[in-house]
């Protein structure tokens, strides 16, 4: 794109400096010949001073026109590049999230191994900096955006009803885009 935007600025430099040359050529003689009079003269200069200044103002909005278009370009490439990195990256956490869920159960059935707890560890670490959080759940008010309740349980004295009672499956967010919604037991 740049080498687009120096070619047009080359060919706008031509063209201008061709006009000039052309300005120059059709421009009276001063020289020793007679000149015409200046009623002929005035007038011949006026219109040539107009028509160059209507060229002028047509190559100005016509450069001023592409200029814009090549910045609206710009910016929608950019745009389009973070969108696909966005999407790209989405889709790589989507797959790790499987392993995530893995090491929790193993981490439920030995909680005491350290190499599981590294690893678990590190894997939230990973989350943590590419922008992937748990949703938070057990104790929250249901919300339909961030849970998918899967079975409901009686309200009792511990629980308001439409409270989360239990987390069947974590649930993730990448920035403000849900990956996978929290898979809950509520009261009723």
């Amino acid at each position: 794109m740049e080498k687009n935007e120096e070619n047009l600025q080359e060919n706008t430099e031509k063209q201008v400096a061709v006009e000039s040359v052309s300005v120059v050529d059709m421009a009276p003689d001063s020289g020793d010949k007679k000149s015409a009079p200046a009623d002929e003269s005035n007038g011949t200069d006026d219109k040539l001073i107009g028509e160059l200044q209507d060229k002028i103002a047509d190559l100005t909005d016509k450069y001023m026109r592409t200029a814009a278009e090549l910045e609206n370009t710009r910016r929608r490439a950019a745009r389009d590049t973070e969108s696909a990195a966005r999407a790209c990256g989405m889709g790589i956490a989507k797959k790790f999230l499987p392993v995530m869920d893995a090491l929790t159960e193993a981490l439920k059935q030995s909680p005491d191994d350290p190499g599981i707890k590294s690893l678990a560890m590190a894997l939230e670490s990973a989350f943590a900096q590419i922008g992937i959080v748990k949703i938070e759940s057990v104790g929250e008010t249901l919300n339909p955006q961030f849970h998918n309740a899967i079975s409901v349980v009686p309200a009792d004295d511990a629980h308001a009803p439409n409270t989360i009672v239990q987390e069947m499956q974590v649930g993730y967010m990448y920035g403000d885009t849900i990956l996978r919604p929290a898979m809950v037991v509520v009261s009723k």
